[in-house]
């Protein structure tokens, strides 16, 4: 096994080799986290890999998330360190049993959180993150709204709105296993704490946080609260950052088992084996990609209401 210094040390000399840019989602293992350019939230880091005039991206996350890369920049070498870095929830929607739905609610529209698929994204009206979503539904015209893939988002969303929502079975396991008990006995543990949850928790879940963020959000509060202690309601790799851009505070998980296992197959080792043999590279047919940047570009259209 190699020694972690002379990995990093190769890491960082195919980096400038190849002009590439590391890119790692705030779930990623703290090393590659450490590692990486920019750490942030799924479309964030696809935002970022716009602006780099990077040749090569190396998109250390699941992936959707490499694909929403391609979406964007199609002139950039998009890798995904860890070719079966997948996301189940994302896996939840397929376009044969989407088009059903579309055929039952004709005069829907058909918003798609941005965990799924380019494929799945060619076929919806508009895109959103967990932090717009309640605008992006707001900006719509139509009253009859088909969310996919999360359900438990899909509900979140619909507190906030009249519109039918109507959403799909799909959830992600890591924050679909939170239960309101993991709450109460982390409260009990630290009483001067405050809850911090992400919408893709079940409802019993959000409905006892303190605050219900994205994890952009979550960073954002933690930096600017006056509170000296949280509990995470989301994945366990978001405390890595939380902890070194707040040194002062005090951070706790929701539970010891919120793990994503996808999120933690990409490894230094799989980041240097990208960068030597330019593997695997993610690519999104022209056809889907034009249709699938367009849900993305009317979110990104769409302005903040809250």
């Amino acid at each position: 096994m190699q020694d972690m210094k002379d990995i990093i040390d190769r890491i960082n000399s195919l980096k400038a080799e190849h002009n590439a840019v590391i890119l790692a989602h705030n779930y990623q293992r703290p090393e590659v986290q450490d590692i990486a350019d920019f750490t942030g939230d799924s479309l964030g880091l696809s935002q970022q890999a716009v602006e780099t005039d990077a040749d090569v991206i190396v998109f250390c996350g699941v992936d959707f998330m490499a694909e929403s890369a391609a979406i964007l920049s199609p002139e950039k070498t998009v890798l995904l360190p860890e070719k079966d870095a997948g996301c189940p929830m994302a896996e939840m929607v397929d376009v044969i049993s989407l088009d059903d739905v579309k055929q039952e609610y004709p005069d829907a529209a058909v918003v798609c959180y941005v965990n799924s698929s380019a494929e799945i994204k060619a076929q919806c009206d508009i895109c959103c993150t967990s932090a717009n979503a309640i605008d992006v539904v707001r900006s719509l015209e139509e009253d009859e709204i088909i969310f996919v893939p999360d359900k438990n988002l899909g509900t979140y969303v619909s507190h906030f709105t009249n519109k039918k929502i109507i959403t799909w079975e799909g959830f992600c396991p890591t924050h679909h296993q939170m239960r309101a008990d993991d709450v109460i006995k982390a409260k009990e543990e630290h009483p001067d704490a405050l809850f911090l949850a992400h919408p893709e928790c079940r409802t019993e879940v959000l409905d006892l946080a303190d605050e219900v963020l994205s994890t952009t959000g979550i960073l954002n509060y933690a930096k600017s609260s006056d509170a000296k202690e949280f509990i995470i309601g989301t994945e366990n790799g978001l405390l890595h950052r939380l902890s070194k851009e707040n040194p002062d505070k005090k951070f706790y998980y929701l539970s010891e088992f919120t793990i994503c296992p996808n999120m933690k197959i990409t490894t230094l080792e799989s980041v240097l084996n990208a960068l030597e043999n330019m593997e695997y590279v993610i690519t999104v047919p022209e056809e889907t990609r034009l249709k699938a940047k367009e849900a993305l570009d009317r979110m990104l259209a769409v302005k903040r209401t809250m």
